[in-house]
């Protein structure tokens, strides 16, 4: 324990849990979506008295099948599971079939292991760097999952919800008044620009998982950083998508998710939401 007192050994015991916490995320962003498509498939043949008996199903979680590459499903070795080392190590391809690793588990394993570092140096060694890195942790994979999915697991976005608010209980990031109100708004908020936006134009321009994204963001750090957390959320938005758009990666009419900005400014107003509303409003009046 006196070693641990030492910053140096705390900021690598806490880099060393956030690549495992990261690899554990790699995993949970590939996996739950194809959980929840199966779950849906099943719900959906109970419904109508079907059930497809000629396509063979195994045990699909997070735990089984253990960890293999998806191409020759050989079982992945010690070396091939080591957080980021091991992407390293082989050079982004399998070692049995030589085919390439995606990148996105090297970058999720990455920005956890940042995350993890930057909740220590922000909140110090206390509950508060524990709990903003959970948060943090689960926008990492709600980024990730809506980015190739598009789709926020009410799985991630509900818990992240509530324990925004159990967590402001005592007033930790915002007093618990500013947070129900924040988890209010920010569900109420968004829905009314979804309903809006479909009447003026007839199309979705957003999914109901940024609604209850929107509202664990108010939960977490209360109701008056959330006009900034938007504004932030969609300047993001626009700039990356004009910038997809002018590259010809995308065309305009091409679906683009919401969740990645909003987790990002979610984020920055958990970590650095005051410092950032004193500067927007300081920029705001001109003095």
């Amino acid at each position: 324990m006196r070693l641990l007192a030492h910053p140096l050994a705390l900021y690598i015991l806490v880099l060393g849990l956030g690549a495992i916490i990261g690899s554990f995320l790699s995993m949970l962003v590939y996996r739950l979506p194809i959980m929840l498509r199966r779950s849906w498939e099943e719900d959906c043949q109970a419904l109508t008295a079907r059930r497809e008996t000629d396509r063979p199903r195994g045990v699909f979680n997070l735990a089984l099948p253990p960890s293999h590459c998806p191409q020759c499903q050989t079982r992945l070795g010690w070396l091939e599971n080591i957080p980021l080392i091991g992407f390293v190590a082989l050079r982004g391809r399998c070692r049995h079939c030589r085919a390439p690793i995606p990148p996105r588990y090297f970058l999720i394993e990455l920005v956890t292991t940042v995350a993890a570092a930057l909740s220590l140096a922000r909140f110090g060694a206390a509950p508060a760097a524990i709990l903003a890195f959970t948060a943090s942790a689960c926008l990492i994979a709600l980024t990730f999952i809506d980015w190739k999915e598009q789709l926020l697991p009410d799985v991630l976005t509900l818990p992240l919800l509530w324990l925004g608010l159990l967590v402001n209980i005592g007033g930790r990031f915002a007093s618990l008044e500013a947070a129900v109100i924040g988890a209010a708004s920010g569900y109420l908020s968004l829905w009314l620009i979804y309903h809006a936006f479909r009447l003026l134009t007839g199309k979705e321009g957003m999914g109901y998982g940024d609604f209850k994204l929107f509202a664990a963001a108010g939960a977490w750090v209360g109701w008056q950083l959330l006009p900034l957390l938007l504004l932030l959320a969609s300047l993001a938005g626009a700039v990356v998508g004009l910038t997809l758009i002018a590259l010809k990666r995308q065309g305009r009419s091409a679906p683009m998710p919401f969740g990645p900005y909003l987790a990002g400014a979610f984020w920055l107003a958990l970590f650095y939401g005051h410092p950032l509303l004193a500067t927007y409003l300081h920029l705001a009046h001109g003095r």
